[in-house]
């Protein structure tokens, strides 16, 4: 591997390690899911805003586009309702365990959104992600809940980056940020002023809580995302997939580091989630290397 790129791969993870940070995060951070997405999202907003202006980026698009990214906006605004809802009501572990389906959501989805018909191991590994999901359901029934909601936010996860996957190869990421997360504040700002809940306690934050907001805004969003994107251009799709699979296990590490024993499973959790991570990572090589074949 040559220099840049050995670089551009140890930068890769550190952006999946700080990814799998934002679920500690969300832990931490005192404040209910709405106000948090919504703190994180203005904070976010106006992090790229500064950049766009520092670094002239036009801004002008057409209506249609317009409306396209205020739709992608609101996926991932209830992307990340659902993702951090998920760890309030259960855990970090549980959610990201769960989270890791999302490669699985995307190999459900890439066939409507692009015509190809589905592949026939993509469905047996969805079914040993369902029996994972299975194993992992039947010792955290606490947490049944939680898991719904995980799963939902996979989804949209997965809903977000195949929806979004036309647009990155047309347009610059920061452009498409600034609008997307424009668009999801706009819409939860919309929802919170129809019912009230823009009071004093709202913009009451506790020294903590800002911090975590700003760490959470600035490094976890804004510079994460135009990280990635840079390494992109040194590294191949497979790796990048690959790596990213890791962003559960870092976060389920970290977890189980700051907040040890809430944060501990029964071995067969750990069985469950396994089986769901290893069925990402061979589906995402037999796709390359059916990509490789075929070039």
């Amino acid at each position: 591997m040559q220099e840049g790129n050995f670089k551009s791969y140890l930068h890769l993870h550190l952006i999946v390690f700080i990814w799998g940070f934002t679920a500690l995060l969300g832990k931490l951070i005192s404040l209910k899911t709405l106000d948090l997405v919504w703190y994180r999202m203005f904070f976010a907003i106006l992090i790229l805003g500064i950049y766009v202006f520092v670094k002239k980026i036009p801004l002008k698009i057409s209506p249609q586009l317009f409306l396209q990214f205020m739709l992608g906006g609101i996926i991932i605004c209830c992307h990340w309702l659902t993702f951090y809802q998920a760890i309030k009501v259960s855990n970090i572990s549980v959610t990201l365990a769960c989270l890791s389906t999302g490669a699985f959501f995307a190999s459900l989805l890439e066939p409507l959104f692009y015509n190809r018909r589905i592949i026939w191991y993509e469905v047996f590994f969805g079914l040993l992600v369902i029996l994972g999901l299975l194993i992992i359901f039947n010792v955290t029934k606490e947490f049944q809940f939680g898991i719904v909601l995980a799963l939902t936010s996979a989804f949209l996860s997965a809903l977000f980056s195949v929806y979004n996957g036309k647009f990155a190869k047309q347009y610059d990421p920061n452009l498409i940020s600034f609008y997307e997360l424009g668009g999801g504040l706009f819409f939860l700002t919309l929802y919170f002023l129809a019912t009230n809940s823009f009071t004093p306690t709202f913009f009451t934050l506790s020294l903590s809580d800002l911090i975590g907001l700003f760490v959470l805004s600035s490094i976890c969003t804004a510079y994460a995302f135009s990280a990635s994107v840079k390494v992109m251009k040194y590294l191949s799709p497979y790796t990048v997939m690959l790596t990213i699979n890791l962003e559960p296990l870092y976060g389920i590490l970290l977890a189980i580091l700051v907040f040890q024993d809430s944060e501990k499973m029964k071995p067969s959790f750990y069985l469950g989630a396994f089986l769901i991570l290893i069925t990402v990572i061979v589906n995402g090589i037999l796709k390359n290397k059916k990509k490789s074949f075929l070039s």
